[in-house]
């Protein structure tokens, strides 16, 4: 009898050691927005108003070319 109690105990604990355990997936959370380099976007609506003009300046333009020794081969 003590026997028998001992190799079922043993059988027992072999047998629930033996028994498939089921595999945990870690699943990552879905990565957060990241915002842009200029921080969140501002809120929309109407235009601000409209800025000055700019004076009217000189039309000429003056192209000048370098000396003939500040050209390099």
């Amino acid at each position: 009898m003590k026997n028998t109690v001992l190799l079922a105990s043993l059988l027992l604990s072999l047998g629930l050691t033996a028994c498939e355990k089921p595999t945990v997936v870690n699943v990552p959370p879905p990565a957060a927005p990241v915002a842009g380099p200029a921080g969140p976007a501002g809120q929309t609506g109407q235009p601000g108003p409209q800025g000055a003009s700019g004076a009217q300046g000189d039309t000429t333009v003056i192209v000048v070319t370098p000396p003939a020794s500040a050209v390099q081969n």
